[in-house]
């Protein structure tokens, strides 16, 4: 265990499968206290008592919608109360779904907006004025490499996902002076509940990008000098089927 991130705060949405539980046991295993946001509480409890069972850190869970302000906003004051200040936030929770966009139903088509886009919103701004007072912090926002380039049937999760990136730049900007690092994740399909349940093609597993892949960037990105910050950083299989 390295002791640059032990008794750090980090904060995980959709932490309770798949890219954000990996991430979550990667930083448990670093040191770092956890709080673990999620739709689904068994999943969080789960997790929570793995955690502190097996890292010997704090765990804090809250049940929210990322796509509902007022709930995100209820959830983040829980997790500081009980853990104090955050100082990693990872914006992973989101939604997929594909479709044209005369096919695609209006409702779902917003539901992928607002989840995918405003929940990373909604999150940032409630975690970061602590940041800011403390003059330090880390938000690693994960985007998708259909946020990098569009396809036949991604109009709408495209759009979210390019949305965060553009999101993530000018928060850069703004906050790089209070020594907050901001970095936009862009992985290609990872072996997901999330990916499989969207028909995403996943093929061999020694091939197909996995959680844990991802969980280990995010410590490597964390893990730099605070004086530099990765931008952006996109990952992809070496040898896809």
């Amino acid at each position: 265990m390295s002791t640059k991130l032990q008794g750090k705060n980090a904060l995980i949405t959709g932490a309770g499968k798949g890219i954000g539980r990996a991430i979550a046991e990667q930083l448990a295993s670093e040191g770092v206290n956890l709080g673990l946001i999620s739709r689904t509480s068994a999943d969080l409890e789960s997790l929570a008592g793995s955690i502190r069972e097996k890292y010997n850190v704090k765990a804090s869970v809250a049940i929210a919608d990322v796509g509902d302000r007022k709930q995100v906003e209820t959830a983040v004051n829980q997790i500081s109360h009980e853990l104090g200040n955050i100082d990693i936030l990872i914006n992973n929770a989101g939604t997929a779904k594909f479709g044209t966009v005369i096919d695609m139903d209006v409702e779902e088509w917003e539901q992928m907006i607002r989840v995918n886009l405003l929940g990373t919103y909604y999150v940032t701004r409630a975690v970061l004025p602590g940041m800011m007072d403390q003059n330090y912090g880390d938000i690693i926002n994960v985007s998708s490499t259909a946020g990098e380039r569009g396809a036949a049937t991604t109009s709408a999760y495209s759009a979210s996902k390019f949305g965060v990136m553009g999101f993530s730049e000018s928060l850069m900007q703004e906050v790089r002076k209070n020594n907050i690092r901001v970095v936009a994740l862009a992985p290609s399909t990872v072996n997901t509940d999330l990916a499989k349940a969207a028909g995403l093609k996943i093929g061999d597993e020694d091939r197909q990008m996995q959680p844990s892949d991802i969980a280990e960037l995010v410590l490597s990105i964390l893990s730099l000098p605070q004086r530099v910050v990765v931008k952006n950083a996109s990952i992809i299989m070496t040898n896809p089927q």
